[in-house]
């Protein structure tokens, strides 16, 4: 039998509910990376082992992930092979590693305001390889949420020391390694599929990161606390595979405008899980600094969806 327009309607919101509910715990997830790296430091591991380890337990998944998205598709032409390559170690591999090695000198809460420009940040791309226009209220977005950054980072500075300074430079070369990765992956999207192409790059950015601490790291260095292990876990599983899995899921439901609207939830998770399990400060300039960021983000994304 048909349906009816009320079921019709019924089933229509329950789509859009749970789309918007995949797109919240997406990306409360992918906020809680910087809190286990956090918590995984305290127990003397690296950034280089970190990482490793966070890679080989989310190896098995992208691979079934570019499998999966694989099947009936043509092979990839050794374009294609040369633009995972690179699309893998700028997104993926450099983007981690840089932003791992950051948070070993920042809060978790100005990591995450730091990486939630990178809409702007691939803007800026755009315009300096491309000569895309900026538009006036994507510059007056950019001019509020870099305002906000700065506020927190001078708070930051002021309560940590110089090294703050080392730590944000670092995060803030992942957030540029993984604009590069947004402006040139666009044609390999049409070609491959988003879930082939994050497969496949995920996949080459864990074998680069095993083979970064193989080159850098005695094979005694993988001897770490068992907290580290069952960090490293959940990271990639939690915080890693499901995150991707669950935004994309989002998307299908509700559209990539309203998602990225959702995802303005992740500074704020992120700043209260800091101050939750790690015992972050929350200051007055912490919360101006946050409020000027997503305010600043929501008006630079304003005409995208307006259009």
């Amino acid at each position: 039998m048909p349906q009816t327009q009320s079921q019709q309607a019924q089933e229509a919101s329950k789509t859009r509910a749970s789309g918007l509910l995949l797109a919240l715990l997406g990306a409360i997830a992918f906020s809680g990376k910087a809190i286990i790296v956090k918590l995984a430091y305290r127990h003397g591991v690296d950034a280089v082992t970190l990482l490793m380890y966070r890679m080989l337990f989310a190896l098995p998944i992208f691979v079934a992930m570019a499998w999966w998205a694989s099947r009936g598709q043509p092979a990839l032409a050794r374009k294609d092979w040369w633009g995972v390559l690179g699309l893998g170690f700028s997104g993926y591999y450099l983007a981690s590693f840089l932003d791992f090695a950051g948070l070993a000198y920042i809060s978790a809460s100005l990591e995450r305001l730091i990486l939630y420009l990178n809409p702007t940040i691939v803007l800026l791309l755009g315009w300096a390889v491309y000569g895309r226009g900026i538009r006036w209220g994507q510059a007056l977005g950019m001019a509020i949420s870099y305002c906000g950054v700065v506020l927190v980072f001078g708070q930051e500075v002021q309560l940590q020391g110089a090294h703050t300074a080392w730590g944000a430079a670092l995060v803030l070369g992942s957030a540029v390694s993984y604009a590069i990765y947004l402006v040139y992956s666009g044609e390999m999207v049409k070609r491959l599929g988003s879930l082939r192409l994050v497969g496949l790059a995920t996949s080459v950015a864990c074998v680069l990161c095993l083979l970064q601490f193989a080159l850098l790291r005695p094979l005694s260095a993988a001897l770490v606390a068992p907290e580290v292990l069952w960090l490293s876990v959940l990271n990639a599983l939690l915080c890693t595979a499901a995150p991707v899995l669950m935004v994309m899921m989002a998307i299908e439901r509700i559209g990539a405008s309203a998602a990225s609207q959702v995802g303005m939830v992740g500074p704020m998770s992120t700043i209260l899980m800091g101050v939750w399990l790690l015992g972050e400060p929350f200051t007055v300039w912490v919360a101006v600094g946050t409020v000027l960021v997503i305010a600043g983000i929501f008006v630079f994304t304003r005409p995208a969806r307006a259009r």
